[in-house]
C-alpha cells in the first residue's frame, strides 16, 4: 500500500564557495520543524533535511516538500524549491517570511502558509491526501498553545549543539519599530500550560536548555509560577526577556532557584533618543545600571544585544558601548547593525524615504550577513558594518575576555569559568565566520 510522504527542509542561510562548514553557534534544533512533524499523522512518512548540517537529496521521492522561511534564508529557500519544483515535487513555504512578504514568496513556491501552523497544517494535510491541495493556507486566528509537545524524532542522527530548545509562549506585546516578531504575532503573548512544559522537560535528556520565548517575562505572575514548577527538575537553563525583570526580586529569585544561567536582554542602546525613536520605552523606564546589578547580584548572567544606525547614533556610541559591557562584565555582548526586515515599520520607512540601498536586498546577488541594506544618516553603510564587525571582534579580544572573567556570576560553580572561557572562544570565531557569509549559493533560483 503506498504511504504519502512529506520532506522537511531547514535552509541555511548560504555558504561559500567550496566552504562546506557551517556557523556552529547556529546548528540548534529547528523546533518549528519538530512542531510540523508532530502535526502530521503517523501515516504519512516524514523525512528532514537541515541543509546547514548535510546535503540535500533533491532526488527523494517525496509528495510535498516543506520549507521554513525566514528573510535571511529566502535566498537559499528559493533555490531549493527550484530544485523540487523542476522535479515535478510540489513545494509549500511557511515562516517569518512567508507571512510578512506573502506576495513575493509565492512566486517560488506551490503553496504559501501564512501565520502560525497549529490548526491549520493539519487542513493542508487532509487536502494533501485528497489531492486537494489549495495555493495558500492563511491562520488569521491561532489555536492555544496546550497539547503540542515537538516531535524531536525528526532530528535522530542530526549533529546539533547539546542544548534542549523548549518554547514555554509566543509573541511579545513591546511595539520596537524594527522588530519583525511583533508583527508576526500581531503584539499579542500566549503561552503553553505549565504542566505541558513541565512534563516535555522530564522527556528530555539535556544538561542545558535554552527557552526561546521571545520575552519569558512578558506576564510576571505565569512565569514566576512557571519558574516556581521548574525548580524541583534542577535543570539549567538561559532565555530572553525584558529589563524589567529587574525590578521584581522575587522574580530574580525564583529565577536563579529554578536553574537560570543567563539571559537575553535588548538594551539596544545607550542613547536614549534612540530608545525613544525605535519604540523601546521599556528600557527608559528602568535604570540600566541598577537593573543590571541587581540581576548580577542575583547569580544570572547577562547577554546584552545592541543595535547601531539609527538617526541619533553617532560613531562615539560604539566606543561608549564597548566601555559600558566591560564595565559590566557582560557574558555575551551582540553589536549589530539596524536590519530593516520587510514588514516592519522601519522597513516601511525607508522604503517610502527611499533609504533602503535594495528594496528586496535578501535576494541581491552582492548582499552578504554583515552588509548594511539602507543609507545611515551619520555615516555610511560601509562604516556602520566596518564599526560593527570591529566592536564584535574588540569584545572578544583576549583582553576583554580576561576582563570580563572576574565577575561573580562566573565563580558560582566549579564549571562555570570554563563553560564562560569556552562560550567566549567558540562565539569569537563565529563572529568571523558569519561576516560576509552570502546569501544563497549562486544557484538558479527562478
Amino acid at each position: 500500500m503506498y504511504k504519502m510522504k512529506i520532506t522537511f527542509i531547514m535552509p541555511s542561510i548560504g555558504k561559500r564557495p567550496g566552504d562546506l562548514s557551517y556557523v556552529k553557534t547556529w546548528q540548534m534544533e529547528p523546533l518549528q520543524i519538530a512542531i510540523l512533524s508532530t502535526l502530521t499523522p503517523s501515516d504519512i512518512d516524514r523525512e528532514f533535511y537541515d541543509d546547514r548540517l548535510e546535503n540535500i537529496n533533491y532526488d527523494t521521492q517525496t509528495d510535498l516538500v516543506a520549507i521554513t522561511v525566514e528573510t535571511y534564508t529566502a535566498r537559499r529557500s528559493y533555490e531549493i524549491a527550484y530544485q523540487f519544483r523542476k522535479r515535478n515535487v510540489k513545494v509549500v513555504m511557511g515562516g517569518f517570511h512567508a507571512t510578512l512578504l506573502p506576495e513575493e514568496v509565492k512566486q517560488y513556491c506551490d503553496i504559501i502558509f501564512v501565520g502560525e501552523a497549529e490548526g491549520l497544517w493539519e487542513k493542508l494535510i487532509i487536502d494533501l491526501k485528497n489531492n486537494e491541495l489549495k495555493s495558500e493556507y492563511i491562520n488569521n486566528s491561532p489555536l492555544n498553545l496546550a497539547n503540542i509537545f515537538p516531535d524531536r524524532k525528526i532530528f535522530f542522527g542530526k549533529r546539533y549543539q547539546k542544548l534542549g530548545l523548549i518554547e514555554t509562549g509566543r509573541g511579545c506585546t513591546f511595539n520596537c519599530d524594527f522588530c519583525s516578531i511583533q508583527k508576526f504575532y500581531k503584539r499579542t503573548y500566549r503561552y503553553r500550560p505549565i504542566e505541558d512544559v513541565i512534563t516535555e522537560l522530564k522527556t528530555l535528556p539535556y544538561k542545558y536548555y535554552f527557552f526561546v520565548d521571545d520575552n519569558i517575562v512578558a506576564n510576571i505572575n505565569h512565569a514566576k509560577k512557571l519558574f516556581n514548577a521548574l525548580i524541583p527538575l534542577k535543570i539549567k537553563w538561559f532565555t530572553q526577556g525584558s529589563i524589567n525583570m529587574a525590578e521584581d526580586p522575587e522574580l530574580l529569585d525564583l529565577m536563579k532557584r529554578s536553574g537560570c544561567l543567563g539571559v537575553l536582554i535588548g538594551f539596544e542602546s545607550l542613547n536614549d533618543k534612540t530608545l525613544s525613536s525605535m519604540n523601546k520605552g521599556i528600557n527608559l523606564k528602568h535604570d540600566r545600571e541598577k537593573s543590571i546589578l541587581k540581576i548580577q547580584a542575583a547569580g544570572i548572567k547577562i547577554y546584552g544585544t545592541f543595535v547601531f544606525g539609527h538617526e541619533n547614533d553617532q560613531e562615539v556610541d560604539f566606543d561608549k558601548t564597548y566601555k559600558f559591557v566591560l564595565k559590566h562584565k557582560f557574558f555575551i555582548a551582540a553589536f549589530n547593525h539596524l536590519v530593516p526586515f520587510p514588514g516592519t515599520d522601519i522597513y516601511e520607512r525607508f522604503k517610502r524615504d527611499g533609504r533602503l540601498v535594495h528594496e528586496k536586498y535578501w535576494l541581491d546577488h552582492n548582499y552578504c550577513f554583515g552588509d548594511v541594506s539602507y543609507r545611515p544618516q551619520n555615516f555610511s553603510a560601509e562604516t556602520l558594518s566596518r564599526l560593527c564587525f570591529l566592536y564584535r571582534n574588540k569584545f572578544y579580544s583576549t583582553t576583554s575576555i580576561f576582563t570580563r572573567f572576574f565577575n561573580r556570576t562566573n565563580f558560582q560553580h566549579f564549571s562555570h569559568p570554563f563553560f564562560y572561557l569556552l562560550i567566549s572562544i567558540l562565539s569569537r570565531r563565529d563572529a568571523k565566520k558569519r561576516q560576509g557569509l552570502p546569501m544563497g549559493t549562486g544557484q538558479a533560483y527562478e
